[in-house]
């Protein structure tokens, strides 16, 4: 049986506000656990009206006080935003909280632009830095070493799952040289995935983490109960996905029924290429589309994404994959 997931992106919409964001996504949280879903992680942004978990270990610190037995997680911490040690002590004391269900995902992107990495008071090169980045951060999470002066507490000796995340062949090519497990961000980068994917496997070593490759993909869901609706509860993330590559980010806007009616065609088809791989209609549509792209990506895992307006309808869709057979019998 393949594992499936959830990415909460923590949407905040033009009805709701963050903190309705956030109990929402403690909302979802509690029914994915009792749908089956393996994770739930959130992701750092920063700079982004339509995001509410910019501050993401504290985010998880109430994503865990709402659940008991799913595991909480980044996905991801952007570790070029952040000294090694300070996320290593975030994240130990979420494992200090919730024992060993946490889990540890690092992207090498800042997660918004220049001038907000300015005002986190990083340097814009220190993505350069990644590689090296990572190593410190899994020796802070490891057991102490006698010569160890820096120790992270809490985090030394917690041994979280540290993935590596990518939009590319960078952070697959150095997860598979550190024996890490991998997540490619295919719910808006789709180009690269399948390349992705084979160079970690290809070039994957053993390593005190993993034995042998794990790899996950993120698809986006739009699920309901008919075609219609479904298309609907989707057209919302397009329509936000064209704001921004307009330069005009957002909170999450309300549906419409025809985005064909409302957008340009040439912007259309550039969010519909970066939103690729979705999963979007009613159950069996939707078991269809993941069990193909179970087949074609030979994936470990599936994290589902839905970035929609409505609490309920969100939750439904969450709901109706889960039932899907490709996760009862594969």
């Amino acid at each position: 049986m393949i594992k499936f997931s959830v990415l909460d992106l923590a949407p905040v919409t033009t009805a709701n506000n963050v903190g309705e964001s956030l109990r929402n996504s403690g909302d979802i949280a509690r029914h994915a656990e009792k749908w089956g879903y393996h994770r739930f992680w959130m992701a750092e942004h920063h700079n982004m009206k339509g995001i509410a978990s910019a501050a993401t270990a504290v985010a998880l610190g109430y994503i865990g006080s709402q659940t008991e037995t799913i595991r909480i997680g980044a996905g991801g911490i952007m570790l070029p935003n952040h000294a090694p040690l300070i996320i290593a002590e975030q994240f130990g004391t979420l494992a200090a909280l919730y024992g060993d269900r946490v889990d540890l995902g690092l992207g090498r992107a800042p997660g918004t632009d220049q001038a907000t990495v300015r005002a986190l008071r990083r340097d814009p090169n220190s993505a350069e830095d990644f590689p090296s980045d990572v190593q410190e951060l899994l020796s802070y999470l490891q057991e102490a070493q006698p010569s160890q002066r820096i120790q992270a507490t809490p985090g030394q000796g917690s041994n979280i799952p540290v993935w590596l995340l990518g939009s590319s062949l960078y952070s697959a090519q150095l997860a598979a040289a550190l024996g890490l497990p991998f997540a490619f961000a295919s719910h808006f980068a789709p180009d690269y995935l399948h390349m992705a994917l084979q160079a970690y496997r290809a070039n994957f070593k053993p390593s005190q983490y993993l034995q042998k490759p794990y790899a996950m993909a993120v698809v986006n869901v739009f699920a309901a109960d008919t075609n219609e609706a479904a298309k609907a509860l989707m057209s919302s993330m397009q329509l936000q996905f064209v704001a921004l590559r307009q330069g005009n980010p957002g909170p999450l806007p309300e549906p419409v029924a025809d985005i064909s009616k409302v957008v340009d065609p040439m912007a259309l088809a550039g969010a519909n290429h970066a939103l690729k791989y979705t999963a979007v209609g009613t159950g069996e549509e939707v078991n269809t589309y993941l069990s193909d792209f179970v087949a074609a990506t030979e994936v470990d895992e599936i994290m589902l994404t839905c970035h929609a307006f409505d609490h309920k309808a969100r939750l439904r869709s969450f709901e109706i994959a889960a039932n899907a057979p490709v996760f009862k019998t594969t």
